[in-house]
């Protein structure tokens, strides 16, 4: 038994160890090519080589079953003669200048010798016949690929050292998916300001088990980026697929995602067609295009994991999709409120509704204005039960910027918000590229998420918003009725003023037609008692005005400050140095009070026990 499992590990070693040598050979090849700058364009440029021969592995495998099974209809996706096999899987193929040509001219000689479309205009073109097959995946990829290698000799080496790859066994495909998650990562390492194609995997993995997808729920991504966060819920369901049935369910209506960009769009593509997804459902195009009040239950999903951009401005025509009191140009708080309305209703396909994590800059915890109106419709309508505070530095050095992570339902209004603060590894004073973040660090805080009876810890505290709206709500109503009374009445005087100075123009009309001087004197002073009284009347709308913005304002600052959800850890020793004095000494009062009952009580068990005797 210990030999096969010994033989078994050698295998996976070998495995490994060729394909690694094979990526290695295949990027120092495109280092020597000059239209390739660094890591940003080698890896995509590897991508959709790599894509195509994954595609003409698996074509193989279909076409094989087709003959085995009647039943079986097999439709090429790429016709001869611009399959791998046709111009690229073999020893002495087209190569230099001809080479360049056939994969970038719109119209080019092919290997069968005939003229006609390029490689990259025919795939561009490719077209399904149900909307939902390979044809409209190629097609969608490649309209967004460039080919920047220009050197043909180089890039046939390249293809020749792809082509020791095989996609048609599991165990390298198995293999190739880790390799092609290292590569993203040295992508990201090299993408400066684009890190955002990636998140950190320990962040992905603790997000996936915290909100738990179930087979047959449906996941969605709406910027999915190169598809760390579906890659990882392919993985999570696929442990719950053990039959043909939930296999199907799994391949077929399980995972969804939507991408802006072409490049992440391609990595997300290949990436999920790695870890075993047949036929990824990526859409292609900027998710916040969709009109939210136009989506209905149709439109809806189970879950949402996401990380969305922040930081970035969308244009007037994207935030024009959005109710007008929370239109806002910040990327990030346009997605919140497109995840929230793409939940689904309880009752609507869903016995709770749909749920999401998501995660957020710390700005949008503190963020006032069409922020927090934004945050009053999450918390009075949404369920927000808890708010994990990730360490600093987390996404550096990407990005300095504190991030959160928001799990919130569709099952009610909030209650209480639960927050648990993740600290840095005890001698750690900030995270690296080559020291991120590990899925570990999170074991403490998975642990206590999943507990029904959740307790406050060092690390984990509470609040009751439930109570603090209620409160805020209470003591800011009178200073907005208030408010709402100096309103009604500007409008009463408004009318009132509206009328007064109609009644001013058709005296000043009268007069002007008065030949009696008497008659004339007389009106005039009319009329400036009608004057008087307009200007006495525009001063008290003025006053009305400023009493209204007062109230206004008086209950703004009672009620607004909830949705401050930028809370510290109250049992943090940095809040207990900064805490008054006069705190301290009442929270030293209460323990020792908590400590003296306590000794009561138990002098009392004492006691009893002994009458009992």
């Amino acid at each position: 038994m210990p030999q096969k499992k010994m033989k078994k590990q050698q295998l996976q070693q070998t495995t490994a160890q060729k394909l690694g040598s094979v990526i290695k050979s295949a990027r120092d090849i495109m280092r020597k090519d000059k239209g390739l700058n660094g890591d940003l364009d080698r890896l995509p440029m590897l991508t959709w080589i790599m894509f195509l021969k994954f595609m003409d592995d698996m074509e193989k495998l279909r076409e094989q079953a087709s003959r085995l099974d009647s039943n079986i209809k097999y439709l090429p996706a790429i016709e001869p003669p611009y399959r791998w096999r046709d111009w690229a899987n073999q020893e002495k193929g087209m190569t230099g200048p001809e080479l360049i040509s056939f994969v970038n001219q719109d119209e080019a000689i092919r290997t069968d010798g005939t003229r006609g479309p390029g490689l990259f205009a025919y795939l561009r073109n490719l077209q399904s016949v149900n909307g939902r097959d390979r044809r409209d995946v190629i097609a969608t990829v490649f309209r967004g690929v460039i080919n920047r290698m220009v050197n043909g000799y180089l890039l046939r080496d390249v293809i020749d050292k792809v082509n020791a790859i095989h996609f048609d066994s599991s165990e390298e495909i198995h293999t190739l998916g880790h390799f092609y998650e290292s590569m993203l990562r040295e992508m990201r390492d090299s993408a400066g300001d684009s890190g955002e194609f990636y998140t950190p995997r320990a962040v992905v993995r603790f997000m996936v088990e915290a909100t738990a997808p179930q087979l047959g729920e449906t996941v969605l991504d709406p910027a999915c980026g190169t598809g760390g966060f579906l890659v990882e819920t392919y993985t999570h369901l696929e442990k719950q697929a053990n039959s043909v049935e939930k296999r199907e369910i799994l391949q077929t209506r399980s995972i969804v995602g939507q991408e802006a960009k072409p490049l992440p769009y391609m990595l997300c593509q290949m990436n999920l067609l790695l870890h075993g997804l047949e036929f990824p459902d990526i859409g292609y195009g900027n998710s916040l295009t969709v009109k939210v009040t136009e989506i209905g239950d149709r439109d809806r999903v189970d879950v949402i994991l996401t990380n969305p951009p922040f930081g970035g401005e969308e244009e007037t025509g994207i935030k024009n999709n959005f109710p007008a009191d929370k239109q806002t140009a910040e990327t990030a708080l346009l997605f919140l409120q497109l995840i929230m309305r793409k939940l689904k209703r309880p009752g609507h396909g869903s016995v709770q509704g749909g749920r999401a994590a998501v995660v957020v800059p710390n700005g949008m915890l503190f963020g006032d204005g069409v922020c927090a109106r934004i945050k009053e419709e999450l918390l009075t309508k949404f369920k927000l039960h808890t708010i994990v505070r990730l360490p600093n530095g987390v996404f550096s050095p990407y990005t300095s910027i504190p991030t959160n992570l928001l799990f919130f339902d569709r099952s009610g209004a909030t209650s209480d918000i639960w927050y648990y603060e993740i600290p840095l590894p005890e001698g750690r004073k900030q995270y690296t590229k080559t020291k991120p973040m590990q899925f570990e660090e999170f074991a403490d805080c998975l642990e206590w998420f999943k507990k029904e009876d959740r307790e406050e810890n060092g690390h984990a505290w509470r609040i009751d918003f439930r109570q603090l709206y209620n409160k805020a709500k209470a003591e800011a109503q009178p200073f907005w009725d208030n408010a709402e009374t100096a309103r009604q009445q500007g409008r009463k005087l408004s009318a009132e003023l509206k009328a007064l100075r109609k009644e001013i123009d058709e005296k000043k009309k009268e007069i002007a037609t008065l030949a009696d001087k008497n008659e004339q004197q007389k009106q005039e002073e009319n009329l400036n008692q009608l004057q008087t009284e307009e200007r006495n009347r525009a001063t008290e709308i003025t006053n009305q005005t400023e009493l209204e913005k007062k109230e206004q304002a008086a209950g703004d600052a009672i009620y607004w400050p909830i949705y401050n959800l930028d809370i510290k850890n109250p049992n943090s020793a940095e809040t207990l140095e900064h805490l008054p004095p006069e705190q301290l000494i009442e929270d030293i009062l209460e323990e020792e009070q908590q400590i003296i009952k306590l000794i009561q009580d138990i002098k009392s068990d004492i006691n009893l026990g002994y009458e009992n005797e």
